[in-house]
């Protein structure tokens, strides 16, 4: 059940924000945006998303899970809705930057909400499968968004999509609690959920956090791989219009395939080191052999310029995806391997901060290079190179997933 709801808000998650990225080309259309001003609107709402990282992650840390996914989920729907009434760059700048101060909350509240209900040697695979949602919410765009704008216009659109956040509301607020507050739990599946070593009472301070080399090296490997995944989302449908003259019509197709492809990763991925640690391996050698597999089966994506072929390229960029979605199956899951539950919303916030601040600087880069050369190339060859460059930084800088022993205040 956890799983489930934890699911659906991170499909309607990334429903809300892949919205405009598909209807992106049409829009140029109708307001006369340049590729430099279209990419200027996704970098807004990029600095927003890093933001508010740090608030959703405190957020969560300081109220709770339930509250916490109820409050932002509200926001974020208001924010996806009010694109509908938008006439101007400006006024599309500002629900873009409401939108990214909002959505950040997906990654802290799923995070807490499975190391609530998870044992450790369960974590990865339960991410895997509520992360599986992302994957839904992306496929969902390019099945129904052309569809919808041709039929009811984009503005309706907006609206439609942005409402059901709202509908996912209504089940959190009936069903989640945590397992020592649940009926639904018996006490046999609540000692099991709690079976891990007890952890400190108390609340953690952001300069313990921030002491820490693990939490620099968790931050650096989400500043070179989120860059790399939010850019697909935003601008992957560009490069196919520009390089493929698809329209959004022809969307569809190529974006779902991409997307099964990666619910297979984000599910394998977590099933991979929860089948080794359940062989007897040590988390350390499971986690870091599986987020090795992933990070080299992106370095493929580099070839995507150099091939004619669409359903070639489809290929390469779903096994990115797939890629992407099994690592942090087992990335998400190092947090709670490391810290403890009161500083996992915090340590998780910061890092989806640290990756926002790099997918920025990668929107602005593709702004410039669409801008000067009109060429993908080098992007690509960013895209397949950042993943196997985090992982190298992080195996020497943690070199065990041991608990860490972080003091604790009243």
């Amino acid at each position: 059940m956890v799983c489930a709801l934890v699911f659906f808000a991170i499909a309607n998650n990334y429903m809300d924000r892949q919205v405009f990225g598909v209807m992106g080309p049409e829009l140029m259309k109708i307001f006369g945006w340049s590729p430099t001003q279209f990419t200027d609107i996704i970098f807004w709402f990029q600095v927003a998303y890093a933001i508010g990282f740090i608030l959703a992650g405190r957020l969560f840390d300081l109220i709770g899970t339930r509250a916490g996914f109820a409050i932002s989920v509200a926001l974020w729907s208001v924010a996806a809705m009010l694109h509908a009434g938008m006439a101007s760059l400006l006024g599309f700048k500002l629900v873009r930057f409401w939108l990214g101060l909002t959505e950040p909350a997906n990654l802290p509240g799923g995070m807490k909400a499975i190391a609530e209900w998870f044992p450790r040697r369960e974590r990865a695979l339960a991410t895997g499968f509520y992360k599986a949602g992302s994957n839904l919410g992306a496929m969902i765009v390019p099945a129904l968004v052309p569809w919808m704008f041709f039929s009811f216009g984009w503005r309706a659109t907006f609206l439609v999509t942005g409402a059901t956040g709202f509908l996912w509301l209504v089940f959190w607020l009936r069903l989640y609690r945590k397992p020592q507050e649940s009926p639904h739990v018996s006490t046999a599946e609540r000692d099991y959920i709690l079976s891990d070593p007890v952890e400190p009472a108390g609340k953690v301070k952001w300069s313990s956090v921030l002491s820490r080399r693990e939490t620099w090296a968790y931050l650096t490997f989400k500043f070179l791989t989120d860059s790399i995944w939010f850019w697909y989302g935003a601008l992957f449908p560009l490069f196919l219009s520009q390089q493929f003259k698809l329209s959004i019509k022809e969307f569809g197709l190529p974006l779902i395939v991409i997307y099964v492809i990666a619910d297979a990763g984000s599910i394998g991925g977590g099933w991979l080191s929860t089948h080794w640690i359940r062989r007897g391996w040590s988390i350390t050698r499971a986690r870091k052999t599986a987020m090795l597999i992933c990070c080299l089966c992106t370095v493929p994506v580099i070839a995507v310029t150099q091939t004619h072929n669409l359903w070639l390229v489809i290929g390469l960029v779903g096994l990115a995806h797939a890629a992407h979605q099994g690592l942090t199956s087992n990335l998400f899951t190092v947090v709670s391997d490391l810290f403890p539950r009161q500083a996992v919303g915090t340590v998780a916030g910061l890092g989806g901060m640290a990756g926002q601040i790099g997918t920025s600087l990668m929107t602005l880069l593709t702004g410039y290079l669409l801008a000067t050369s009109g060429s993908f190339t080098g992007l690509f060859f960013i895209a397949g190179s950042s993943y196997l460059l985090a992982w190298t930084i992080f195996h020497f800088a943690v070199p065990t997933l041991e608990p860490l022993r972080i003091p604790t205040t009243p």
